[in-house]
């Protein structure tokens, strides 16, 4: 058995702003970030690494595992005509023990 070299990959700083879109505050959020959990909306297409090491540059904190989900939209009425609103991408990063993003206050 040969174990595999990981893959490094390089982002840009322009791929990293859209990557990561805003962060998601809500009252689920907030429980985890007592466990070093910060949760992100971002872009469809971002694959795990690359969110990793968007947060890892933009935040200056070393990242621990990057789960997503893709948020399905719901349907909704728009003037009385039935309508879909978009898909959405989250990831709930973990952090490792020690690091912890402040996403009250800006870049």
């Amino acid at each position: 058995m040969s174990a595999r070299a990981p893959v490094k990959i390089v982002v840009s700083r322009s791929r990293m702003y859209e990557v990561i879109r805003a962060p998601l505050i809500t009252e689920k959020t907030t429980n985890g970030s007592e466990h070093s959990q910060v949760t992100f909306k971002v872009s469809a297409d971002a694959t795990k690494p690359e969110i990793k090491q968007a947060v890892e540059s933009l935040f200056k904190v070393k990242v621990k595992a990057v789960n997503t989900v893709t948020v399905k939209g719901k349907t909704k009425l728009f003037k009385g005509r039935p309508g879909v609103r978009s898909d959405w991408k989250k990831a709930i990063v973990s952090l490792v023990e020690g690091h912890k993003i402040d996403v009250t206050t800006g870049l």
